[in-house]
């Protein structure tokens, strides 16, 4: 237990710094505000004489009341602890200036790295802060929705208002470009990239089928019983799902064993269970 806590603070620690690095280095210096109580603290420091990683902190503070309320103080503390590296990092880090000067670097660099660094420290069981949290509370409301895609809701208001605040469109319009990257990059951080496929087989040679993708393949198939509507002949249905590297492979025994076979294949964007990711751990 005592090391899972540890590798679990690690990661933390070291997201956390990825974090910083990303709005220290490659986000507030090129003037951009990417939404959530970061992209606020960026366009706040421009009025204030206070940094930024100090006013994510500060403005985090009810925030974390709320998550104390609604989540406990057990995933609060972790919490707290992430938001108040992220805010020591970024103030630490914000002297060194901007890592590179071409806003479209920055931009998709900043996406990454931010996208990245929140998705490995959710998936540690705490959140960044800030939106975060409220994202967590909206995805318990609506679980259906994804946290990209809840980010890249709540970030649009904030973009907007940073084009009008910095009276600079482009820094907004690529500013919107961080956001998309990192709403895209955080749903393959959380959930993966299953990219499989879910084949239909209807054969009158089943029985051969399934043992050679079982045999060779090692992926499981689950017979559907089934009758045609024309002939009223009893038949057996295969289904299976198969990584999109392997489906080739299923195509080939099928083609092989019966080429008179009807098969649908179509594109599977989630999957839960054994050989892919977990249902419950991965509801994030």
């Amino acid at each position: 237990m005592k090391i899972e806590l540890l590798k679990k603070y690690v990661i933390i620690t070291v997201s956390a710094f990825i974090y910083a690095a990303a709005v220290s280095l490659f986000i507030d210096p090129n003037n951009m505000a990417p939404g959530g109580v970061t992209g606020i603290a960026i366009i706040i420091s421009r009025f204030v004489q206070m940094e930024t990683g100090t006013l994510i902190f500060l403005f985090n503070i009810p925030i974390l009341l709320f998550a104390i309320w609604k989540f406990g103080i057990r995933f609060t503390i972790s919490t707290i602890y992430a938001t108040a590296l992220i805010s020591i990092f970024a103030n630490i880090l914000a002297p060194l200036g901007a890592a590179t000067n071409d806003i479209l670097l920055a931009a998709l660099s900043g996406g990454v790295l931010y996208a990245v660094s929140i998705g490995m420290i959710m998936k540690s069981g705490a959140t960044t802060g800030g939106m975060d949290i409220v994202v967590k509370w909206l995805r318990l409301k609506f679980p259906y929705l994804k946290t990209g895609v809840l980010f890249f809701i709540t970030d649009v208001i904030i973009i907007c208002a940073s084009g009008i605040v910095f009276r600079d469109i482009d820094a907004a319009l690529y500013a919107g470009i961080t956001v998309i990257i990192s709403s895209f990059v955080l749903d393959i951080v959380l959930y993966g990239k299953d990219e499989a496929k879910l084949l239909y087989i209807i054969s009158d040679k089943p029985a051969k089928i399934t043992e050679r993708i079982l045999e060779e393949l090692d992926i499981g198939v689950t017979h559907i019983e089934g009758r045609g509507a024309y002939s009223g002949k009893e038949k057996k249905v295969l289904m299976c799902v198969a990584k999109k590297q392997v489906s080739p492979q299923v195509e080939d025994i099928v083609r092989e064993e019966d080429a008179d076979a009807f098969m649908v294949i179509t594109s599977a964007t989630e999957i839960y269970g054994e050989g892919y990711k977990s249902y419950f751990s991965d509801r994030i």
